[in-house]
């Protein structure tokens, strides 16, 4: 590992100045995914800076109804807390899904939000990877990639976003703000994630230095939301695929509907195409299976990884049927 400095920030505009002194510097907060890379001599950061003080730990109404939560409060208190767990039922259950109790209590949500790929080429120092070198190949295309990108992938990579937690905050068209020396910035959860493209070592448009302070989520679109993830073993894993989803139904007829997909695309993927095919129709599975049909006519999968078209458009039928029944009763 690189010897690297280490400074505490105790407010915001502290962890800003310091972020400015060196290009090389990193926030850390929980540690659980920047400390395995470093380890493993991905990140080699010249300077850490712990966020751990930082006055950022709120969960509270805003004005109109919605959630504003601070970027240090833990996985944990946020999958807890009685707000989140009343309107917003899809984002706990994907942070209870998306690590074991140790790794929530240290984790924090603005660390969740950037946390990298868990692509096994990306780790392995031995070989060339795109995001960690840009432009010395993707070699997970065409050696294992069993678990990787089915939607939006690209020649220069397919690997998958690997949180649980931005899967549901992007069916809740969740408002990522930061904080920069030229003053604070706000991003659409859909702005927030670049795609691939030709350049997948840049994952988001947050500026150079910011600092990320909170997450606002606007009113719940509807009562009934969940998260269901589909891993390899029941204990602690990474999804192979997943679903967020709140269904607003009325007298038999989708009135709103929110849909995302987890480990399927290098970001979050809003199934945008599949809303709009279930707008005003019917709630029921052949509705449900055919809006899922839409959305995965753009996937292009891989030689090993084409299971995940058959487990997606399942996995949304599964998932609506069930929020449907719920809306029913």
């Amino acid at each position: 590992m690189r010897e690297f400095g280490y400074e505490r920030a105790y407010d915001v505009a502290g962890a800003v100045a310091l972020l400015g002194t060196d290009p090389d510097a990193r926030l850390l907060g929980g540690g659980t995914n920047l400390v395995d890379l470093m380890k493993a001599g991905v990140e080699r950061p010249t300077l850490l800076i712990d966020a751990q003080e930082l006055p950022l730990r709120g969960i509270e109404f805003t004005p109109d109804g919605g959630l504003r939560i601070g970027a240090t409060v833990s996985n944990s208190d946020l999958a807890a807390h009685p707000d989140v767990r009343r309107h917003y039922p899809a984002l706990a259950q994907a942070l209870l899904a998306g690590a074991s109790g140790q790794l929530r209590n240290m984790a924090t949500v603005g660390g969740n939000l950037l946390q990298r790929t868990r692509c096994g080429y990306f780790a392995d120092l031995s070989k060339p990877c795109n995001k960690r070198t840009p432009g010395s190949g993707c070699p997970a295309i065409a050696g294992e990639h069993r678990n990787h990108a089915i939607l939006g992938a690209s020649e220069h990579c397919v690997a998958t976003h690997p949180s649980d937690m931005a899967v549901a905050l992007a069916a809740f068209d969740a408002v990522i703000s930061y904080e920069t020396a030229e003053g604070p910035g706000d991003l659409p959860i859909d702005a927030f994630y670049l795609p691939v493209g030709d350049a997948p070592h840049i994952e988001t448009a947050l500026p150079a230095g910011a600092v990320v302070t909170g997450i606002t989520l606007p009113p719940a679109p509807a009562a009934h939301s969940r998260y269901r993830k589909v891993r390899e073993r029941a204990s602690y894993a990474f999804a192979i695929g997943s679903v967020a989803a709140a269904l607003d139904v009325r007298d038999g007829a989708v009135r709103d509907v929110r849909l995302a997909f987890g480990a399927v695309a290098s970001r979050p993927w809003r199934a945008r195409t599949a809303e709009r095919a279930l707008a005003g129709g019917p709630a029921d599975a052949e509705a449900f299976a055919a809006a899922a049909d839409a959305e995965l006519a753009a996937a292009k999968s891989l030689p090993e990884n084409g299971y995940k078209v058959t487990l997606m458009r399942n996995l949304v039928v599964a998932v609506l049927t069930q929020l449907a029944e719920e809306a029913a009763r």
